[in-house]
């Protein structure tokens, strides 16, 4: 991936690792399991919420692993090949592996995970930004 010119502006101080992230999340372009976002709008009071759902068919809870790291949410998916002994005359579903990450945004927290049907549901929430305004004071440039 090519540097990303806008964040490469003078007036955006301290957004490298942005650019960081944006690269590691690039690389990671495997398009196994797919998945979905979704924005649950608030109500009654509660926040908003995210929910990323990822089609995970063949997949029991122990076979998962969701984790938050960083501001990395990584959910990752292990099958035991169980065709020894067994003959397959096609074989279409193969045990296979995942690994699967999302940069998480500064406030944003991971409330839970259900699989349901063979779909992985991890829900997150937003809350609401309060905005500060902060008076800095100028000093008469004495020396500190």
């Amino acid at each position: 991936m090519s540097r990303i010119q806008s964040l490469s502006s003078p007036f955006l101080l301290g957004f490298d690792q942005i650019e960081r992230a944006l690269d590691r999340v690039s690389k990671a372009a495997d398009g196994y399991p797919p998945y979905n976002i979704e924005r649950l709008h608030a109500a009654d009071g509660q926040p908003e919420q995210l929910r990323i759902t990822l089609a995970v068919a063949g997949f029991s809870r122990d076979d998962l692993d969701i984790t938050v790291e960083q501001k990395e949410l990584t959910i990752r998916g292990r099958q035991q090949d169980d065709s020894a002994g067994r003959e397959f005359l096609h074989r279409g579903i193969a045990a296979r592996q995942f690994q699967r990450t999302f940069v998480l945004a500064d406030g944003i927290e991971v409330v839970g995970a259900d699989l349901r049907d063979g779909l992985l549901s991890v829900d997150l929430e937003r809350p609401e930004r309060v905005s500060q305004v902060r008076r800095v004071e100028i000093s008469n440039g004495s020396a500190k």
